[in-house]
């Protein structure tokens, strides 16, 4: 089978060796797979000689049922979610534990993003809102702009903020309005909108030299208040201003419980629900629910669809690119 692998800085294409497939596991044809611009266009820079896999977050349809998973699950549509297991390549062998079904109403376009869906889901359960809080959203590329709509989806009052005029138009388009280019617009809102006191949380999913932006982000939210960050950004901020509000400095990290376990993921281990109610698995399938319930969508952000065998110029992309899809 074919898979996309990068080495040296170089995006190609390679015969991979079909997967096994483990116990609790299942062979994935898949038909669309995501590209996560920010992660693995960083992976793509500092790729060593040795080939590695791209790719986190898939859509397919099981093949094959390993001993132990449900056999009702073969023909079925799948999202997947989770390296090494899932990357861009024609056969996947997944644990149930990372896979969420796909209902007939939602697009397999759409359920390709599952892995970005489930990072936005867990960047706001660390964020710990209650309903009637308000968040603002720092960088709305396709991540950014999933956590600011699945945000409003649960009425959280929602603000955004990105440098791009066409970001910044496309959220408002998907219904979340207080969204803005300039930081005076954003803290004018704020104030207006919160009575002055400073939004519950700031989540950042911009990337580059962080401490400027998160000095600026401690002094948007309230006493007491959190700032959770996602993106690639350095850590440098001012105590004064952490301690002044005596907040929280979080780091969300990727979709949730079982990441990185190789007991929940390698072996297919679930975790109590009694003992880890949100774990990657579920943020997938909430993802999913939110799309099948038309409170979110992925459709206007997608900019570009290649089929497999035009992998090299889907990373090269176009300017303004978003989201991008590799076909199958």
């Amino acid at each position: 089978m074919q898979g996309i692998v990068t080495r040296q800085g170089r995006v190609a294409l390679e015969q991979l060796e079909t997967p096994t497939v483990r116990e609790g596991h299942i062979l994935v044809r898949t038909e669309f797979s995501a590209i996560s611009p920010g992660t693995e266009l960083s992976i793509v820079k500092r790729a060593p000689e040795q080939s590695v896999n791209l790719g986190y977050s898939a859509v397919g349809i099981v093949e094959r049922v390993g001993e132990g998973a449900d056999a009702g699950l073969l023909g079925k549509r799948v999202a997947c979610y989770g390296a090494p297991y899932v990357h861009h390549a024609e056969r996947l062998a997944v644990p149930t534990n990372l896979t969420a079904l796909v209902p007939d109403s939602v697009a397999a376009e759409e359920a390709a993003f599952g892995g970005l869906g489930a990072i936005a889901v867990h960047a706001l359960r660390v964020a710990r809102l209650s309903f009637g809080e308000s968040v603002a959203v720092v960088g709305l590329g396709i991540l950014g702009n999933l956590i600011a709509q699945i945000a409003h989806a649960a009425a959280y009052r929602t603000f955004g903020i990105d440098l791009d005029r066409a970001r910044v138009e496309q959220l408002k388009q998907l219904g979340v309005k207080t969204v803005y280019e300039e930081e005076a617009r954003l803290e004018e809102a704020m104030t207006a909108l919160t009575g002055g006191i400073g939004v519950d949380a700031v989540i950042v999913c911009a990337s580059g030299p962080g401490e400027r932006l998160l000095n600026k982000t401690l002094q948007w939210i309230r006493p007491q208040g959190k700032v959770v960050v996602v993106g690639d950004v350095t850590m440098e901020f001012s105590r004064e201003l952490l301690f002044a509000k005596e907040a929280q400095m979080l780091i969300s990290r990727a979709g949730g419980p079982g990441r990185y376990d190789a007991a929940y993921e390698r072996d297919n281990c679930d975790y109590p629900i009694g003992y880890v109610r949100w774990t990657e698995g579920r943020n997938l399938g909430e993802y999913i629910r939110l799309l099948s319930e038309g409170r979110i969508t992925t459709k206007p952000l997608v900019t570009g669809i290649y089929p497999l065998a035009q992998a090299p110029e889907a990373y090269a992309g176009s300017p303004g690119a978003l989201a991008t899809l590799i076909s199958y």
